[in-house]
């Protein structure tokens, strides 16, 4: 470990300091984590494609509002193993990432289902893909 003086940077740490703050042009995404939202999503219109299914649903009057945008994940078991599960997940979340904050729409949930091979196997372009072809179709 170096020794720095307090005020010194560690070299490259500025690109890291600019490409860390948030830009405020950039949509809020926050992460579905009760059972109960995802069952609320489960009535919602969904959209079947090669590498996921997505539901998305317009939130209510009553309901929180804190953020623009709800995002949810899930894999059953049909995926494959803890490891290939987790996998998945893990590529929707980048997905959703990169997604979500240009295409998705204010106060929307939305749950991304992963599916059986395509979701592990299947390139980050087409993932990235299907999401924004399916959005385009759940919010024509």
């Amino acid at each position: 470990m170096m020794n720095l003086p307090p005020d010194a940077a560690p070299e490259g740490s500025e690109r890291l300091a600019a490409s860390s703050c948030p830009d405020t042009t950039v949509q809020q995404i926050s992460v579905l984590r009760q059972r109960s939202e995802f069952l609320k999503a489960a009535r919602a219109p969904r959209q079947a494609m090669t590498g996921m299914v997505v539901q998305a649903r317009k939130r209510g009057a009553g309901e929180p509002a804190e953020t623009p945008i709800r995002v949810g994940y899930t894999c059953s078991k049909k995926v494959g193993n803890a490891v290939m599960r987790n996998r998945a997940k893990r590529r929707l979340r980048e997905v959703a990432r990169t997604v979500l904050p240009q295409l998705g729409q204010p106060g929307y949930d939305y749950v991304l289902i992963g599916r059986n091979g395509a979701t592990t196997d299947r390139s980050f372009a087409d993932l990235t893909n299907d999401l924004r072809t399916a959005l385009r179709k759940l919010h024509p």
